[in-house]
């Protein structure tokens, strides 16, 4: 597997504290790399050592096949785009000037500002102030700016931050389209499991400045534990057999949980629940989702 971003021992100290402690980052070329974890966990400040934006305190950093060092930095950004925090912009001038000087600073050239805001979706709105813009569109901005030069790795940091459900669907999607249609690696970085779930092809979990996970997406639900959820016209009495049964169950609201098992034993179990005058009302398969598996990782609530 190719790599396109590869970290060392990854650290940086902050008056003496572990902000990023010893962070082995792979992401895969091609994939989109979903860097999740809560806020202060350590997102942003990774993301600033791979774009040498913030010095580290000690590993190396491998960026599309070259350790980065102050002599090739400016070699391997050329290949990179970037949306760290919150997109720069000069507000006194058109979504097309601000574009226009980000051509000039990357020696990109101006033609290549019509493709982007076709990428992004902004054609009609490219000559208004870029002071008067929504925060969406202002977010789009400082995507086109990234995407200019036809970036092979881009990295977007929280890029759904603040935007309203229809602006992060929009978001999502055009993420999304960018490994296939310009064949771009990009890490994206959420304290937003849902957002994750919808968008990576793979994911690594960041807490505390410590990587904790770290695989494809399938692997880490994985991890979910899979349950059976069963509502009776009688719970205290289906307890009560599943008991007898050698069947760890709980009570849970108006319904009964326990393990999942294979499909004939659950048949068996259902139709002995059944057989006691219980009175089977409703049986469901249920499955972790990302928030509790990240619990079950970290050992406490992300915040959402």
């Amino acid at each position: 597997m190719k790599l396109a971003v590869k970290t060392n021992n990854l650290s940086k100290l902050y008056n003496g504290n572990d902000c990023v402690s010893n962070v082995d980052l792979k992401i895969p070329e091609g994939s989109i790399y979903g860097f999740l974890g809560p806020n202060g966990a350590g997102k942003s400040t990774t993301m600033k050592m791979l774009l040498g934006l913030v010095k580290p305190s000690g590993g190396s950093v491998e960026v599309l096949g070259h350790t980065m060092n102050d002599k090739n930095r400016l070699a391997i950004l050329r290949e990179t785009g970037s949306l760290i925090e919150s997109p720069s912009y000069y507000s006194h001038l058109t979504g097309r000037e601000n574009l226009e000087i980000v051509c000039l600073l990357k020696g990109v050239p101006e033609k290549e500002i019509d493709n982007v805001l076709h990428i992004v979706r902004m054609e009609k709105q490219q000559n208004k102030k870029a002071g008067h813009y929504s925060l969406g569109m202002k977010q789009r901005l400082g995507l086109a700016a990234a995407l200019l030069g036809r970036p092979r790795l881009l990295l977007l940091d929280e890029p759904t931050n603040g935007l309203d459900p229809a602006g992060i669907q929009e978001m999502r999607e055009l993420i999304c389209s960018l490994p296939e249609k310009y064949g771009m690696t990009v890490m994206v970085s959420s304290h937003l499991l849902s957002e994750i779930d919808q968008m990576a092809t793979h994911t690594g979990i960041i807490d505390r400045g410590e990587l904790i996970f770290q695989d494809s997406l399938a692997h880490l639900h994985e991890h979910s534990r899979k349950q059976i959820r069963l509502r009776t016209m009688d719970n205290q009495a289906a307890c009560r057999y599943l008991t007898e049964q050698e069947i760890s169950c709980r009570l849970d609201q108006d319904s009964i949980l326990f393990k999942d098992m294979p499909d004939d034993r659950l048949s068996t179990l259902m139709a002995g629940v059944a057989a006691s005058g219980a009175g089977l009302l409703r049986i469901e398969e249920q499955q972790q989702n990302l928030e509790d598996i990240f619990l079950d990782l970290t050992g406490r609530k992300v915040s959402l």
